[in-house]
């Protein structure tokens, strides 16, 4: 039975912390640049006169930053896994459950709103980019002019850091690989931030905010998903602790 490496788990977490701050960071990161002269030559295109053009800056999205729902996840079972080194396993069983209840919860409630919100911004941009010559100005105004090329480097500085946890995990314990819940959970993560960046480079820059929306929607479903899945799994984990701890009470005092 191959022996449980440490620090390369340790090292594991460390690289998914880090992919997880630069996505939740992703809305300081992104954006803010001027898109003034472009808004100008855009309307131009439209036959739209708009005349002199203040400060106009780039959306941040939301995509990069939704995927930090998905990777909650992660986090918290790589974060279990490290938490396992220090506590002893009959502990660490309970903590695993009542934690697990617990952060799956404010996860799907998270998710939630996030779906919600992101629902509700993708409408505006819709009704405003169909509804023209004024409603377009304005979502141009607003979102028509995505950093593409600075999330483009972002999220490859992510992807980096996801394949690098994942390596990790491997070479700490390749009996993960046995785990499937964990084996999907590392894809899903994977295969979201993939899909981000070719979204990011499917249609022309003006239209990029809303398949960036559309990536935010699916990551906040993905996100509930797992949440639920994570809640489901906790039940037996609670189960299993109550009954253990039922049965040590019940267990007579040899010095009684």
């Amino acid at each position: 039975m191959d022996a449980l490496r440490k620090p390369f788990l340790l090292l594991a977490m460390l690289a998914l912390v880090l992919a997880v701050d630069l996505e939740v960071g992703a809305g300081l990161l992104l954006g803010g640049g001027d898109a003034g002269a472009a808004l100008v030559g855009s309307a131009a295109d439209l036959g739209v006169e708009v005349g002199e053009v203040g400060q106009v800056s780039e959306p941040s999205g939301r995509g990069t930053g939704y995927l930090a729902l998905v990777d909650a996840a992660a986090l918290w079972t790589t974060g279990l896994f490290c938490l396992g080194l220090v506590l002893p396993e009959r502990l660490h069983g309970r903590v695993q459950g009542v934690g697990t209840l617990v952060f799956s919860i404010i996860l799907i409630i998270v998710a939630v709103l996030a779906l919600v919100l992101a629902f509700i911004e993708l409408t505006i941009m819709v009704s405003l980019f169909l509804a023209p010559p004024f409603g377009t100005l304005a979502y141009l105004a607003l979102w028509g002019f995505f950093p593409v090329g600075d999330a483009a480097v972002l999220l490859g500085l992510v992807l980096l850091l996801k394949l690098a946890w994942a390596g990790l995990l491997i070479v700490a314990q390749p009996r993960f690989l046995q785990h499937k819940g964990l084996v999907l959970l590392i894809l899903t993560s994977l295969l979201c931030t993939v899909v981000l960046e070719f979204l990011h480079h499917l249609v022309p820059v003006i239209l990029v905010s809303i398949l960036d929306s559309v990536g935010a929607l699916v990551f906040a479903i993905v996100a509930l998903v797992w949440a639920l899945v994570l809640l489901i799994g906790a039940v037996p984990a609670i189960v299993k602790a109550v009954r253990a701890t039922t049965a040590l009470r019940a267990e007579p005092d040899p010095h009684g």
